[in-house]
C-alpha cells in the first residue's frame, strides 16, 4: 500500500449519511492500516460499563480513593470482550504498540492494574472491541464516501467531551457536519 493512502494515525469520520448502527455519527482512531486491512477503535461511543465496573470484573484492585469512574468505550463491533487502551507511549507494558509519537495502544493486563494503583498513564481511553475492515475493504466504504478522514489529533481523543468528539474532527477538516445532508445522491 502506497503511504500517501495509509490511515493510520488518522481519525475516520462517519458521514452523516452512514446508518450502520455501529458506526452512525462516530469517529475511529485508525491504530493500523496496511495491505491486509485496518484495526481502529472508536473513541466517542461511551458504554454503560466504567472503568471501576472492568476492574472489578478482572478482579483487579482498585483503592477506594481512586475514583475511576470513566467510562469504558464501546470500541467497535469485534471481538467486544477483548479490552484496549489507547494512551500517550511510555510504560513499558507488555503488549503495546506505538502508533506514532503521540499515541500508543496497550492489550495487556498489566496496563490495567498501573491503572489502577495509580502508575498507568495519566491520559487514556479504555475500550471494548475494535472496528476492523479486511483487505480493500476500508478502501471501498472510502469510495462510497461513508468516511472523512485527516490527521488525528490526541487533544480529541483524550481532552474532548465524548459528544464533541464527531464535529471537533471533522473541523480538523474544516468540515462542518452539521451542514452536510445525510441524503445521498448523484449528479
Amino acid at each position: 500500500m502506497a503511504d500517501d493512502h495509509n490511515l493510520t494515525n488518522h481519525f475516520l469520520i462517519a458521514m452523516p449519511a452512514l446508518e450502520d448502527p455501529n458506526f452512525s455519527r462516530t469517529v475511529t482512531y485508525v491504530c493500523e492500516h496496511n495491505d491486509e486491512g485496518a484495526l481502529g477503535i472508536v473513541i466517542n461511543r461511551p458504554s454503560e460499563l466504567t472503568l471501576r465496573d472492568l476492574l472489578s470484573h478482572m478482579e483487579i484492585e482498585l483503592p477506594a480513593s481512586a475514583g475511576r469512574d470513566v467510562p469504558v468505550f464501546v470500541g467497535g463491533p469485534v471481538q467486544r470482550e477483548r479490552g484496549f487502551v489507547l494512551h500517550p507511549p511510555g510504560g513499558g507494558w507488555e503488549a503495546t504498540m506505538e502508533i506514532d509519537g503521540a499515541v500508543a495502544i496497550t492489550t495487556s493486563r498489566d496496563v490495567l492494574e498501573a491503572m489502577a494503583d495509580g502508575s498507568g498513564p495519566s491520559r487514556f481511553l479504555v475500550a471494548l472491541g475494535y472496528a476492523g475492515w479486511g483487505p480493500g475493504q476500508l478502501e471501498r466504504e472510502m469510495a462510497e464516501n461513508a468516511w472523512l478522514s485527516g490527521p488525528a489529533d490526541p487533544a480529541i481523543i483524550f481532552e474532548r467531551d465524548t459528544d464533541e468528539r464527531w464535529q471537533a474532527a471533522a473541523a480538523l477538516l474544516g468540515v462542518d457536519l452539521s451542514l452536510l445532508s445525510s441524503d445521498t445522491g448523484h449528479a
